[in-house]
């Protein structure tokens, strides 16, 4: 027997609910083996980010190393890089290693709206790291910025997923949930099949956000290592960010943005 394995590349979150942990719990909730290299230590909790400690570069090419030279990945799932030098990194290894399925969450702001990306590692971000991806899934703010113009109709995000795709020759998996509006639609444009797919889901009122990116791309990759197709593996992600938004929607932890319910499928301890 062997695992379907997903090596996650981001940063840590002490509060739990997006980064490394995020990821670690969707990717087991959705079957596979997590594995991870940690980018960044970050000091945060569910009302807001107060620091950030970046790993030294040296120390994440001997982690990505040390996964991929002995476990071996089917997926490499790519957050918070903070940096310029840690996104060339990332690229050597990426070189180094033949992986199909890359998927990157562009991470520039956290959901508090904290920065997490450095100014300068933004064009290192646009022009070595992109293109090394197979889809890329930013939410509206990161498209701006990935686009340079803002987005403001729900009903234009086909173009803009499309537009976004031609620029950087790579799959884009658009995030909505910063627009208004009781019905969210993600739209993936496979810029392999030159297809788009649109991913509706009703909007569920709730603050406890923490982590729908991270958790979303992480399952992404969970579901293309497992040998789904790309759309299939969009369905799917989707179908599971909208069941851990409501699965915690009603839980009460912290004074800010919670986690969503990774493991929602599985019954409370004790019961």
């Amino acid at each position: 027997m062997k695992y379907s394995r997903v090596l996650s590349i981001a940063g840590s979150d002490s509060g739990g609910g997006a980064g490394i942990q995020a990821d670690i719990k969707a990717i087991s909730a959705c079957g596979a083996y997590a594995a991870t290299a940690i980018t960044a230590i970050t000091v945060q909790n569910t009302v807001g980010v107060s620091n950030v400690y970046p790993i030294p570069p040296q120390i994440l090419e001997e982690q990505i190393d040390a996964v991929l030279s002995d476990i071996g990945a089917d997926a490499v799932k790519i957050g918070m890089l903070h940096s310029a030098d840690i996104i060339d990194v990332v690229c050597r290894a990426l070189d180094r290693y033949t992986i199909k399925n890359v998927v990157l969450d562009p991470v520039i702001t956290a959901t508090s709206g904290d920065i997490l990306l450095q100014t300068e590692a933004l064009s290192a971000l646009r022009e070595q790291l992109i293109p090394k991806a197979r889809v890329i899934t930013p939410n509206i703010p990161e498209a701006e910025i990935l686009l340079d113009e803002p987005i403001s109709a729900e009903d234009d995000l086909p173009r803009y997923a499309a537009n976004l795709a031609d620029r950087y020759q790579v799959s884009v998996l658009l995030k909505a949930g910063h627009l208004d509006g009781d019905v969210l639609t993600d739209v993936l444009y496979d810029f392999e099949k030159k297809e788009t797919l649109l991913l509706q889901s009703e909007r569920i009122r709730t603050r406890n956000t923490h982590g729908t990116g991270c958790t979303l791309s992480s399952s992404l990759a969970a579901y293309l290592a497992r040998g789904f197709d790309l759309q299939e593996s969009a369905r799917r992600a989707k179908a599971y960010i909208s069941r851990a938004i409501a699965g915690g929607a009603a839980y009460e932890i912290g004074a800010g943005h919670g986690p969503v319910h990774h493991f929602h499928e599985m019954p409370p301890a004790g019961e």
